[in-house]
């Protein structure tokens, strides 16, 4: 069996890429794609694979389909990383761009990646595994955010039927649910909904941290064991499962 490769989808920063780098330290051909062409650069000096990709534009994901057959011949690990914030309002504010935009990167990307690199993963020696990344808001729900919660729950959803469906091809299909990561992402969020809270955003960023029982935002370098666990011969007859990364969050702020 021939050396495995991976498909990490927003891949050139943050979480993304402290998945990319972990399955790289573990020997495997890492592939990353990302919207943001300065993170891509940054990703290929550090001798990754990296690719400018619209994870939310089919047409985009079945070209890079057709783009890692023919450079690289095989994908056994596909982690479906991409997703964005969305909009911070009660469900009467949001503007229904910004839901459709949410739900087309953080559900329809995933699906379209399946879709069209399912094919290429079935000829691999081995055995195929997806990794989708959910969130704490898709089990628990959050005020200020239904849209990210609605497309995050969805995830879960959509991992389940993989896992039923490709199970006996000796694929696995897990979801991670990630508690608040710390970084620019949840940065944003956090001034977000102190503006739409009327709060001060240290107040707001002290709610979050007191979220997991640990008392203390979630790093990236954690989900990226999880995703290495998963996707290691350690987790071969883990399937279907949704896999917390969250110090033990049972309510969100």
């Amino acid at each position: 069996m021939g050396e495995r490769t991976a498909l990490v989808t927003a891949g050139a920063a943050g979480i993304g890429r402290a998945i990319a780098d972990r399955l790289a330290a573990d020997g495997l051909t890492v592939i990353v794609t990302d919207v943001c062409e300065r993170a891509v650069q940054d990703a290929r000096s550090a001798g990754l694979h990296a690719y400018v990709a619209d994870a939310s534009d089919y047409a985009g994901v079945a070209a890079l389909a057709q783009t890692v057959e023919e450079e690289h011949g095989r994908l056994d690990v596909l982690v479906n990383n991409a997703g964005i914030a969305g909009p911070t309002a009660r469900v009467e504010d949001t503007v229904v761009e910004a839901w459709e935009q949410t739900v087309s990167v953080n559900l329809n990307a995933q699906f379209y990646h399946v879709k069209a690199l399912l094919p290429l993963m079935r000829r691999s020696e081995g055995e195929g595994r997806i990794v989708n990344m959910s969130s704490a808001a898709g089990r628990l729900g959050m005020f200020g955010r239904a849209v990210y919660s609605a497309s995050k729950a969805g995830v879960i959803g959509f991992t389940k039927t993989l896992a039923i469906e490709l199970g006996p091809e000796g694929f696995t299909a897990n979801t991670i649910c990630p508690g608040a990561v710390g970084g620019p992402r949840i940065d944003g969020v956090i001034e977000a909904k102190a503006a739409v809270l009327g709060r001060e955003a240290e107040d707001v960023a002290a709610d979050y941290r007191g979220q997991s029982a640990i008392a203390e935002f979630i790093e990236p370098e954690s989900v990226a064991g999880m995703v290495s666990f998963l996707v290691g011969p350690d987790g071969r007859q883990i399937n279907g499962r949704v896999l917390a990364v969250d110090g033990y969050t049972q309510k969100l702020s």
